[in-house]
């Protein structure tokens, strides 16, 4: 299911680490499609409040702490920047689905990264 929210017309998720020699661009490709999956999770389930958003960018975040392997195996970390642009992706996917009040902490609470 392709995203249909108009905010993302020219977005590019984690552009901050892309051509970094860094984060290996086909994880950091993994890591974009686990934020389209989370675009069209949230649109398919419409969450009503905070809290149900929440339970869908837990999950993501959980898919990020496995996809953190294997950017270990390929000497390389989700550290600050990437963290920060992991996060700010977070943000600017529930503003674009009208959560402007998400706590960006809490967008990501079970990080490992």
């Amino acid at each position: 299911m392709p995203i249909t929210n108009p905010q993302f017309e020219n977005h590019v998720f984690l552009d901050e680490t892309r051509g970094d020699d860094f984060y290996p661009e086909p994880l950091v490709d993994r890591g974009a499609l686990i934020l389209v999956r989370l675009c069209e999770r949230i649109e398919e389930r419409q969450p009503a409040d905070l809290a149900a958003l929440y339970v869908l960018t837990h999950a993501a975040t959980e898919e990020f702490n496995r996809l953190e392997q294997d950017f270990d195996a390929a000497d390389s970390e989700i550290e600050t920047m990437a963290r920060d642009a992991v996060s700010m992706d977070f943000w600017f996917i529930a503003r674009a689905y009208g959560f402007e009040d998400a706590d960006i902490e809490e967008l990501v609470a079970p990080r490992e990264w």
